[in-house]
């Protein structure tokens, strides 16, 4: 029986959220850059993970299933009949309208199972016991916020209740939405991945928060209005930094409009940009901690 080189020793949820239209994956294992083969997804379609001697061709054939409007259930059973070493593998999915299935081979190393709730599906394999993937469920059913906070809970809760019994190596999130990426250009709202790490789902922890910060939604309670004495802060600021040379007026004209952008952009945070007189609560409180006075 051939067996191929994907991941194994893996524990992962696949997940939406029918009202925001997203779609997502969390996986931790002790496999160099799982993110790299298990976490497929496309907006407005669906999500795969495939795991256990991953076969990867499950990522693209099942999210092409998908599109053609195949369920959840059909596309598990369609790729494991066509799969003649189905035996070993595993496989978590969830279709466009949030109903979700998962299989697990009987030749997966003990152990290795799978629950499936409403709107996701958690699978893993040489785990220290059932726990985990129960932990994994109940966290994800019971925590609120966004869909790429619930991931991060329930990959959180699966390793606090023993998770892979080889230890820890990478972990990944993928989410996807409509126009969700960089610019709206693509589909990948949360892409990250940690390849290779002692603690690698406290480190992907770290890198959503960067995540929120830079590339975050604005809260719409959270904007502040440029002018007084903020206006005059923000001037003082753009002076110490170098990108506005002209006097603390307080007015927020279109030098310190032009200064600002220039210096919010330099910092990353472009995506946060509005093109009013309305600033995103975080990036006043960004400019403020990196460049206020001492």
């Amino acid at each position: 029986m051939s067996r191929g080189s994907g991941s194994r020793g893996t524990f992962s949820i696949v997940a939406c959220d029918p009202e925001k239209q997203e779609w997502g994956i969390g996986v931790q294992s002790k496999f160099l850059a799982v993110g790299s083969a298990v976490p497929w997804a496309r907006a407005g379609v669906g999500a795969v993970a495939t795991q256990s001697w991953a076969n990867t061709s499950y990522g693209p054939r099942g999210l092409a299933m998908m599109e053609k409007g195949m369920s959840a259930d059909e596309v598990v059973a369609r790729l494991t009949e066509e799969d003649k070493d189905r035996a070993l593998r595993q496989v978590g999915v969830v279709d466009a309208r949030g109903n979700a299935a998962a299989f697990t081979g009987e030749e997966c190393y003990d152990w290795a199972g799978h629950l499936v709730g409403q709107h996701y599906a958690c699978q893993g394999n040489i785990l220290v016991s059932e726990d985990t993937v129960r932990a994994m469920a109940q966290t994800f059913e019971a925590t609120q916020g966004t869909l790429v906070d619930r991931l991060l809970a329930a990959l959180l809760a699966g390793q606090k209740a023993g998770g892979d019994r080889r230890g820890q190596q990478s972990a990944a999130i993928l989410v996807v939405r409509e126009g969700g990426g960089y610019g709206g250009f693509n589909d990948r709202y949360v892409d990250l991945r940690v390849d290779d790490h002692t603690a690698p789902i406290e480190e992907l922890a770290h890198l959503l928060k960067l995540h929120n910060l830079y590339l975050g939604e604005t809260d719409p309670n959270n904007l502040v209005k440029i002018e007084g004495m903020v206006a005059r802060e923000i001037q003082e600021i753009l002076t110490r930094t170098g990108y506005y040379r002209g006097p603390a007026t307080g007015a927020y004209d279109a030098a310190t409009k032009q200064a600002l952008r220039d210096l919010v952009s330099t910092e990353n945070l472009e995506e946060r940009w509005r093109d009013d007189d309305l600033l995103d609560g975080v990036i006043l409180d960004f400019l403020r901690g990196r460049f206020g006075r001492e």
